[in-house]
């Protein structure tokens, strides 16, 4: 028999994070960057593949039925504005955060609200015991006699408790527990969660049983396990919360079936967690006179805009080297603010320690709370508080420049309905709303002069 020539047949090692190939072994992949992760590929001869049956006959598009593909609610409102409307029956949803922000707890009340509407819901642990996991369901409310526990690591056991409960919702309390015996492997090893996702995502598909996974972090925030995990599913969560606020968000990272780029609010508590329609008031301090350092900005979370407070501290340095301390904000974002007020807005922090937060432990990514942040620094540094009633919104340009964002008039609409009456915001975009007069300023300075009440040299 002739050897296979080619790439493909002399490729002996792959990824077993992203399935890059390779003809020789590397400590580290050239696709990924992942260390340690080549491993020995066992050889495959192609052949030439034939037509073989079909599982089902082509149909026009316009005769498929949508009625099996709509979004059914969860009961949990916060969680349905992030999945788009719902959980799709037959969709796999992976639910990713660190250890003690919610998930379970969160999962465990969408079970019993699944199973409160009518359906079977399928609740399996691999994590605690059963007893453990009833224990907080009757802390948190989340009984119903169609909501099913089992305690489960092994993956034949979880199918057959499929076969055996028939649900309508499948909820599997992490996927990083169970094991195939017939998989080489330890338990949440990339081989094992490979396998054991693809045989519930399977299962999924054929009986047409929405699937929610729940996942494990490393350290960095990832999602432990095989990149590929995130590409098996249909739908990429994550459950994210400072350890000592009772503040948690869902965010979509990905979404087959409605937007990626919504925001769920959660508060938790001891009876569980509460959605939060409105929890712009969870970001503000209230105060009775307006204190340096402090300015609110508009952040748009997805489609939601969220008043946040940044403050700000500017002291005297005790040390050789000014420090730079961050709660909240991305700390390079902030180093480039404090640069460009540096050297375009002529305040000197050279030999200044900064600290900035925002407030209510909530994490801000959104561009548009640059010119906030050089405000409330240069409020800080010169003692001189910011008006109460004003918000800002803008990109902060290497040059000074105060750059347009999206959804001004959403942002401002949204100031306006807690009481401002004043913003600054970048050129053109001075929307029209009622009960708020909005500053176009072209740059820091004049953002800088607007504030102070001085007109621009």
């Amino acid at each position: 028999m002739a050897k296979s020539s080619g790439p493909a047949a002399r490729a002996a090692y792959h990824c077993t994070e992203c399935g890059w190939r390779s003809v020789q072994w590397v400590g580290r992949c050239g696709e990924c960057q992942t260390w340690g992760s080549v491993d020995q590929a066992s050889p495959a001869l192609l052949h030439a593949v034939t037509a073989g049956p079909v599982t089902t006959a082509a149909r026009p598009i316009g005769e498929i039925d949508i009625e099996s593909a709509r979004a059914r609610p969860t009961g949990v409102d916060e969680l349905d504005r992030v999945l788009g409307g719902g959980l799709v029956p037959g969709a796999v949803v992976l639910l990713a955060g660190e250890p003690g922000v919610g998930k379970s707890t969160l999962l465990l009340e969408v079970a019993a609200r699944s199973a409160g509407a009518g359906g079977r819901t399928l609740y399996v642990t691999g994590e605690e015991s059963a007893g453990q996991v009833r224990l907080r369901a009757g802390r948190i409310g989340a009984l119903d006699p169609r909501l099913y526990l089992a305690a489960e690591n092994d993956l034949a056991a979880v199918l057959g408790q499929v076969e055996a409960v028939d649900p309508q919702l499948l909820v599997v309390d992490s996927v990083q527990t169970l094991s195939a015996p017939e998989v080489d492997g330890a338990a949440g090893g990339v081989t094992q969660v490979r396998a054991v996702t693809s045989a519930l995502i399977r299962v999924a598909k054929q009986r047409g049983l929405a699937t929610v996974l729940v996942g494990h972090v490393t350290k960095d925030g990832a999602i432990a396990g095989p990149r590929a995990l995130e590409h098996l599913v249909d739908v990429v969560l994550h459950f994210e919360g400072e350890r000592h606020s009772r503040l948690r968000t869902v965010r979509a990272v990905k979404n087959r079936y409605g937007p990626a780029d919504e925001v769920g609010c959660f508060d938790l508590h001891d009876q569980g967690l509460t959605g939060l329609a409105d929890p712009s008031g969870l970001f503000l301090s209230r105060r009775p006179e307006p204190v340096s350092g402090t300015c609110v900005t508009v952040s748009l979370e997805g489609r939601r805009p969220l008043l946040v407070e940044v403050q700000a501290l500017v002291g005297a340095t005790a040390a050789g080297s000014p420090r730079r301390a961050t709660s909240g904000l991305d700390s390079s974002r902030v180093a480039m603010v404090l640069a460009v007020l540096d050297r375009r807005g002529g305040l000197r922090l050279a030999d200044r320690d900064v600290y900035a937060a925002t407030v209510g432990g909530v994490r801000v990514a959104d561009p548009g709370a640059d010119l906030a942040l050089a405000l409330a620094v240069a409020s800080a540094a010169a003692d001189l508080p910011v008006p109460a009633d004003v918000v800002a919104v803008g990109e902060l340009g290497l040059a000074g420049e105060v750059r347009h964002v999206t959804g001004v008039r959403h942002r401002l609409a949204e100031a306006a309905r807690l009481g401002f009456t004043r913003a600054v915001v970048p050129p053109g975009c001075a929307a029209d709303v009622d009960g708020l007069r909005a500053t176009e300023v072209p740059d820091l300075a004049a953002a800088l002069a607007a504030l102070a009440g001085r007109p621009r040299r």
